[in-house]
């Protein structure tokens, strides 16, 4: 007698595995058939098993037509060809607007970049421009309206870091004035960094036209809570150097008003600290600032 089993013993039992294996899966349902066989009609009506979940019972959350339909509003057809839609009262309470195509936010932007300005002196050999040194930087303190300066795009508050190729740091007043006076006629070259003293804050008007602010020569002395202008974070010792891109430096207080009054219902301010602000207009008369001074409402 054999201690070990031979051969076709071991093929009869491996049979006989198979035979109550497959007895015992029987009422398992037959493999799914090929894709090219399968009917989803079947699949839908139940004959053969589905291999993933619905969407709607992923997790358990009833995600059903009729569920979304109750629960997420659907924005009309005629809406949604426009460029903006209607945004639900829930979010009214926004600080700013968020949309950055308000013609005077595109006015007031201040870029952080460096530009080239080119300007020539006009038949009485001047550009309209006058500059101010301060910390070791030279600043445009004044732009003259109508003049080349002015067309030139240059704005109160610009530093000036190159005059023809020569670096301005260090410099006083005397001596960017002189650059410019020795200048050729005909071609001078500015490199500019926009404004870098000021900021610009942009807030809603309530139902009653105002953002909450209150302003004297200019300078923002008072902060009304739970005004736009609080919301938005305007601070006090500021002074208010444009509206919406527009220069309001050295206009009377009602002109100020004026021109917040007609800005609209969204409104930009461009500010300025007050110890800055009264350090660069120092020594400049308020008469030239109000007749000099470019007041004209910026193109975009």
């Amino acid at each position: 007698m054999s201690l070990y089993p031979s051969l076709e013993d071991m093929k009869v039992d491996k049979f006989m595995q198979a035979q109550s294996s497959f007895g015992a899966r029987s009422s398992l349902p037959p493999a799914l058939p090929e894709t090219s066989d399968l009917n989803s009609t079947d699949v839908d009506n139940g004959l053969y098993p589905k291999l993933y979940p619905e969407l709607s019972e992923f997790m358990g959350l009833n995600l059903s037509d009729d569920a979304l339909c109750q629960n997420l509003s659907v924005v009309p057809s005629e809406v949604s060809s426009a460029q903006i839609a209607a945004r639900p009262s829930a979010v009214n309470y926004m600080t700013a607007p968020i949309t950055g195509s308000n013609i005077g936010i595109r006015r007031a932007e201040i870029k952080q970049g460096i530009r080239e300005v080119i300007l020539c002196k006009d038949a009485e050999g001047k550009i309209g421009l006058r500059l101010k040194s301060v910390d070791n930087g030279v600043f445009v303190q004044l732009v003259q309206a109508n003049t080349p300066a002015a067309l030139g795009g240059l704005r109160f508050g610009d530093q000036v870091l190159q005059i023809n190729g020569e670096n301005c740091a260090g410099w006083n007043t005397d001596k960017a004035h002189k650059a410019l006076k020795n200048a050729a006629a005909e071609r001078i070259v500015f490199i500019v960094r926009d404004r870098p003293f000021e900021r610009t804050i942009t807030m809603h008007k309530d139902s009653n036209g105002q953002v909450g602010f209150v302003f004297k020569k200019g300078k923002i002395t008072f902060i009304v809570k739970d005004s736009s202008a609080a919301r938005n974070g305007l601070l006090t010792e500021h002074h208010v150097c444009e509206v919406n891109g527009q220069n309001v430096i050295g206009l009377k207080d009602s002109q100020i008003s004026d021109v917040l009054n007609s800005a609209g219902s969204v409104i930009t301010i461009t500010v300025m600290p007050s110890f800055i602000f009264e350090h660069m207009t120092k020594k400049m008369s308020s008469n030239i600032v109000k007749s000099l001074m470019d007041h004209a409402i910026p193109e975009v």
